[in-house]
């Protein structure tokens, strides 16, 4: 799906997403990552969605956001008791949703000027 977006700034936005692939201003990624209004960061939960624990959780942190969005691949996989556990003790709000509805909702957010995570996992 192509998102038609208007670009403010240096902030990172989702152009487009597909199956197992995000494109961050035009540049196609096919790898998990962290999105950051400021930065890809690919390599995220290299083994995919069930590695998502608290040490990935510590990784979204580092980027000190007001909220976190995390994109579980093509369908909705809530984490891991542990990992929830961590996310609620962190303070910081937090979404977990399909690929689709976090790439959306990550450019709304984005583009608001908010500090914004999102843990996008593409396979």
């Amino acid at each position: 799906m192509k998102l038609q977006l208007e670009l403010t700034g240096d902030v990172r936005l989702i152009t487009a997403h597909g199956d197992g692939w995000i494109a961050i201003d035009g540049e196609r990624h096919e790898q998990n990552l962290i999105l950051t209004p400021d930065a890809a960061h690919p390599g995220w939960l290299e083994t995919g969605w069930s590695a998502f624990d608290a040490a990935a959780v510590e990784q979204l942190l580092a980027h000190q956001p007001e909220l976190i969005l995390l994109g579980s691949g093509p369908t909705l996989v809530w984490p891991p008791a542990a990992a929830l556990q961590r996310l609620t003790q962190s303070g910081v709000g937090f979404e977990v949703m399909a690929l689709p509805a976090a790439c959306r909702t990550y450019n709304v957010l984005a583009s608001e000027g908010r500090r914004v995570v999102a843990g996008l996992v593409l396979r």
